[in-house]
């Protein structure tokens, strides 16, 4: 059930928050119970392939995945002060178990397609649909299993920790909570002054909506037909069309998850809930190392709390942290799909890291100062925009096998028409009427709003939109407050919304 569908935001939206309403001041437990049939059924809409009817066994393997993880943190939680080798092995079984059912499910078509590449026979290829969230919720109960092994993780009521894993506007792709973030405010019982949290959220949700659909998916129409032409093997792009489809996916995939992150922040708190900030600006990061701070920003920190720390961080000198980083990015990669070019993609980016690294260490031997302020923003971004093309590249299977190596081919000549290998101009065919036109001029539109307009969490500043408390400053005319100005503001969003609600189009992150 997709945010921006007609189904969740006349029918589910409203029916979930109604229940919880009526609840809210009757039962703690009878609230909790609400919101998870609600998460759940809100989970169990996925209809994976077309013409299918829903099965159970969707709804089994999380239900599954969370009464097992909850047995375990129990488990867990009770060994944890005592010595010996019974924690951890029961958290080695625990996180091999998900990291398990996660490699099945996600990457045993890629090993299978990887195998046959290589000239391996006789290896069935799965035929097996990966299930909505599924990365999602295993990042995030391997982490209430390693900080139950820690003593860090209190023990909760099931309903609690079914709530927690399961919560609707943060289950399909993120942000990955931990329970120290959600259990307290569940408990201290969600919707506490629900009239001071309920303009928050409807004008942060509007604001994420607006982001999809006015901003994201109009840019898709911009880079599809350009990727399509690399990717079929056709005439080369040009240098033109090749950095326009590039500026264009790297636009449609900011505002596509800044639109769902917002969408996710201003549901929960519907129900008086915050979420940790996830995305905060990215693109006016002035390093690669400031960009992981600021994009997909509960992944970064789950990386780096529970790989790339345990595996040495720097503490264990330069050689063995620039390795730390490229493990840790290769894997970060791996992630996000099942194929080898989210492998390069997260590859760019930690030789990305090591080289930012590496430039910090320079200048603290040598005093050579900084780049200025606008330089710098405008090589990450290139840095960044130069790595999205093996990312976008990543969703083409064109062959019967499916096979990752037309993606390959794909990146590798989108990057050399970047660079000029392939000339200047083009033809009079489908791509280049798309360069010709009016549409890759309005890509400058939201790359300048990326760089010189306040974020969503900048502007609700005033009413800590999230768990993350962002610095003080002087208050804005522009920060939102519950005035007639701000009514017409939304008003005038929510007009924009309808004017370019003509299809549906799932988020980018919902296929990881």
């Amino acid at each position: 059930m997709l945010f921006n569908s007609y189904t969740f935001l006349l029918l589910f939206l409203p029916a979930t928050l109604a229940g919880f309403l009526l609840l809210r001041r009757t039962s703690y437990r009878a609230t909790v119970l609400w919101l998870v049939v609600a998460s759940l059924v809100y989970y169990a809409w996925w209809i994976p392939v077309p013409g299918d009817s829903w099965s159970p066994k969707w709804l089994a393997l999380i239900l599954g995945s969370c009464g097992v993880n909850y047995a375990l943190g129990r488990g867990l939680s009770k060994l944890a002060g005592r010595p010996g080798r019974g924690r951890t092995a029961l958290l080695t079984t625990g996180v091999a178990a998900n990291l398990g059912a996660l490699a099945f499910f996600k990457y045993s078509g890629l090993f299978a397609k990887t195998a046959a590449l290589l000239g391996a026979t006789g290896i069935p290829m799965p035929q097996l649909v990966l299930p909505l969230g599924i990365s999602f919720f295993t990042f995030q109960q391997i982490a209430y299993l390693i900080d139950a092994a820690r003593g860090e993780a209190s023990e909760y009521h099931f309903t609690d920790y079914l709530l927690f894993v399961s919560f609707f506007p943060q289950l399909i792709a993120g942000p990955i909570v931990h329970h120290r973030e959600m259990m307290p405010q569940f408990r201290r019982g969600a919707g506490s002054g629900w009239q001071r949290h309920f303009p928050v959220g409807f004008g942060i949700f509007a604001i994420g909506l607006f982001k999809k659909v006015v901003v994201a998916d109009p840019c898709a129409q911009i880079a599809n037909p350009l990727f399509e032409l690399a990717a079929s093997g056709g005439r080369p792009l040009t240098m033109v069309e090749a950095w326009t489809a590039t500026t264009s996916y790297s636009m449609q995939i900011y505002f596509d998850f800044s639109g769902y992150s917002d969408m996710a922040i201003g549901a929960a708190r519907l129900f008086g809930i915050r979420l940790p900030l996830n995305f905060h600006s990215p693109y006016k990061a002035t390093s690669i190392i400031d960009f992981w701070r600021r994009w997909h920003m509960t992944l970064s920190r789950f990386l780096r709390d529970y790989l790339y720390i345990p595996l040495g961080g720097n503490r264990l000198g330069p050689t063995r942290r620039y390795g730390n980083l490229m493990v840790t990015m290769l894997l970060g990669g791996l992630w996000h799909g099942a194929g080898w070019t989210y492998v390069l993609w997260g590859g760019l980016h930690g030789l990305y890291l090591c080289l930012n690294h590496g430039w910090h260490h320079l200048q603290r031997r040598t005093g050579l100062p900084g780049l200025p302020r606008p330089l710098a923003v405008a090589l990450t971004f290139v840095a960044v925009a130069v790595a999205w093309v093996p990312f976008r590249a990543g969703n083409f299977e064109l062959d019967p096998t499916g096979t990752t190596t037309d993606a390959l081919t794909a990146s590798r000549a989108i990057l050399e028409s970047m660079f000029g290998f392939h000339g200047l101009t083009g033809l009079p065919d489908k791509a280049a009427r798309v360069v010709a036109s009016r549409d890759p001029l309005l890509v400058l539109i939201p790359l300048l709003a990326c760089w010189l307009v306040p974020n969503t969490q900048q502007i609700f500043r005033r009413y800590r939109p999230t768990t993350d408390a962002l610095p003080r400053g002087r208050r804005h005319w522009w920060q939102w407050r519950p005035s007639p100005l701000f009514a017409i503001a939304t008003v005038l969003l929510l007009v924009a919304i309808g004017m370019n609600f003509d299809k549906v189009s799932e988020f980018i992150y919902f296929q990881f």
